[in-house]
């Protein structure tokens, strides 16, 4: 079983021979982007990570690490008599970061969150399910208002949801799949009280692995047909959760190696574009993981060189193949962000070993950015490296202003700062190269919808969106996009999705506007199952780099 799973694992000693290593990209070849610390001390270590549309981003680590370095306010207490390090604890282990302001205040949460998962739902409340120990069937809600915190409903799940996966449904519930010990799925909230509590799903039971399971935290992102792709271990399924059926099976990838937790590769939803199309087409890319049996090495003393392919799968094939691609290193731990020009941005992790206590090394410090519609050979590009390790527990989400967040990194059982690797409690920000001053005459300015308004969309409605270029405008380079924020934890950003917006006209100098003001009429999405209600960032893109993010509600 995996290392978080059974006590015994913390009676082994730390061994740090390491049997093969990689090469980590050489900072001298990287191209671009730049690193800024924002916060020396968060308090707790960012294990889970979700931005809310208020521009607040909610962290939040496991309750049993020990005391944090983050006190609660007015003397408050966690007292929990279930608790299995602290009983009496004084100290936060969730926290509300304000991304403008560079500020941040501890949150007050009592059950265990540890590896836990979650969405947002369409009103923009952070729904959070599971955790450990007495979390492990907790629901807790987050609503984004000032002074707000948790709210926690205890038992309300119906399976213990340890190592799950959320995501989004067209109706504005959550499906909650898997877990460790758990084959089978579940709704939140059900449709009704005579719904069923628990459904079978064998898949699961397929791609357990005996000794390290290997099929927790499934990649699952929602097809433009309404059914589920499912990636565990190493295998997916095209899933009917509403008949509970599975209508494809895809092949094995190649090589054959696990790519979900512990192998902990990353997965992501590439762009849909051609949303007016009947035939919308949908690709899956899932890159990195730790080979078979790496977890288990580690126990040993033994780390193993991470994956170095990723494999580009088009879902909506009749019969699609793997085509597979190679990064310019392996990498174990990463996070796959979408960025809002449609590339995609592989950050954090390591070089050997797995995730789990102590079982990476050699950290990957320079991100990876993969342009999925260059040619083939050409589509990755080294960046600008961090001078932080961020190992097992790191996380990233993207910002509205086109940064990408990152934070945590705790391979320990506890809070450990003397031990290799740390426990990270520095908050940075990695800017794409979109961001360098040298672009702005190009970067667009978003007029309408207004940056504060938080426009309220209607499905397949039409969408006139005004923005403002001090540069000659290249009308054949400019595209409208639409992002939803992600849950991110243990290298998967659950309910990720990007779409190019179909452009159904565009215009120069709109009446009482300014003579740079320019104006594209867009198409929004005809169907939930395209795009789920709740909140995106739409951003205007020009010569691949973007506006600020607008925040817009989709019911």
């Amino acid at each position: 079983m995996t290392h978080s799973l059974f006590p015994i694992h913390l009676l082994i000693p730390l061994i740090i021979i390491i049997s093969t290593t990689f090469t980590i990209p050489s900072p001298a070849i990287a191209a671009g982007g730049q690193w800024q610390l924002l916060q020396n001390n968060i308090g707790i270590v960012a294990m889970h990570m979700q931005l809310l549309h208020n521009d607040r981003v909610i962290i939040f680590d496991r309750t049993d690490f020990g005391f944090s370095n983050l006190s609660l306010p007015n003397g408050r207490c966690r007292v929990n008599p279930q608790e299995q390090a602290v009983k009496n604890d004084c100290t936060a282990h969730s926290l509300e970061y304000d991304v403008f302001s560079n500020t941040f205040r501890p949150l007050f949460i009592q059950t265990n969150i540890w590896c836990s998962s979650g969405s947002v739902n369409p009103n923009g409340t952070l729904i959070q399910t599971g955790g450990f120990n007495d979390g492990d069937r907790s629901v807790r809600t987050f609503n984004p208002c000032p002074n707000c915190d948790w709210q926690e409903f205890n038992a309300s799940l119906s399976a213990r949801r340890w190592y799950a996966t959320n995501h989004k449904l067209p109706d504005g519930r959550q499906i909650i799949i898997g877990g460790r010990r758990q084959f089978n799925y579940e709704f939140y909230p059900k449709k009704d009280a005579t719904a069923k509590n628990t459904y079978s799903l064998p898949f699961l039971v397929q791609t357990n692995d005996a000794s390290a399971e290997n099929n927790l935290y499934p990649f699952v992102f929602l097809n433009v047909d309404g059914n589920l792709f499912i990636f565990a271990n190493n295998r997916a399924i095209l899933f009917d959760y509403n008949s509970n059926k599975v209508v494809k099976t895809y092949p094995t990838i190649p090589g054959g190696d696990p790519r979900s937790y512990p192998s902990s590769g990353s997965a992501a939803l590439l762009p849909l574009r051609n949303l007016q199309n009947p035939l919308v087409e949908a690709e899956v890319m899932i890159c990195g993981g730790a080979p078979k049996g790496s977890y288990e090495k580690t126990l040993q003393g033994s780390f193993i060189g991470a994956l170095n392919t990723c494999g580009r799968l088009k879902i909506t094939d009749p019969n699609p193949s793997w085509v597979m691609e190679t990064m310019p290193g392996g990498r174990v731990m990463s996070d796959m962000i979408l960025l809002p020009n449609g590339d995609v941005l592989l950050i954090n992790g390591a070089a050997v070993g797995s995730a789990g206590w102590e079982s990476g090394r050699n950290p990957v410090l320079n991100p990876f950015l993969y342009k999925p519609n260059s040619l083939v050979g050409s589509r990755f590009q080294l960046q600008k490296p961090s001078d932080i390790p961020r190992m097992y527990h790191s996380t990233a989400v993207l910002l509205r202003d086109g940064r990408v967040l990152v934070a945590g990194s705790n391979p320990h059982v506890n809070y450990n700062f003397t031990r290799l690797f740390p426990t990270e409690l520095r908050l940075e920000a990695f800017s794409p190269s979109y961001l360098e001053l040298g672009f702005n005459d190009v970067r667009p300015i978003m007029v309408f919808p207004a940056p504060q308004s938080q426009t309220k969309l209607k499905y397949a409605q039409k969408l006139k969106v005004r923005f403002q270029v001090k540069a000659t405008l290249m009308k054949n380079m400019v595209s409208v996009t639409m992002y939803a924020p992600s849950f991110n934890t243990h290298s998967f950003s659950m309910n990720q999705r990007l779409l190019v917006l179909d452009e159904l006209s565009s215009s120069k100098n709109v009446v009482g506007e300014s003579t740079s003001t320019y104006q594209v009429e867009v198409a929004i999405p005809n169907s939930p199952i395209l795009a789920p209600p709740g909140y995106y960032l739409l951003f205007v893109v020009h010569q691949e780099v973007p506006s600020q993010g607008v925040w817009v509600q989709l019911l």
